[in-house]
């Protein structure tokens, strides 16, 4: 699946600090900005991988995989 997501970037001082607007809690930083989009990348397959594997420990017996567009 391929999705698209939304980083909020800005320089503070010597780094740049970014957010992945849509997934909570998914933040980085780096020294310049593309060090800090390379970490946001990072993280957020992180945080999706996590996400999947909390989901499917969730569940029990036969389950089923919709796609959903939004």
């Amino acid at each position: 699946m391929n999705a698209s997501y939304t980083a909020i970037v800005q320089r503070d001082g010597a780094w740049w600090i970014g957010w992945v607007k849509e997934i909570p809690g998914v933040n980085s930083q780096g020294r310049t900005q593309e060090e800090l989009i390379e970490n946001l990348r990072s993280a957020l397959e992180e945080a999706l991988e996590t996400n999947c594997a909390d989901a499917l420990a969730a569940t029990s017996g036969e389950y089923e995989e919709v796609s959903l567009q939004v």
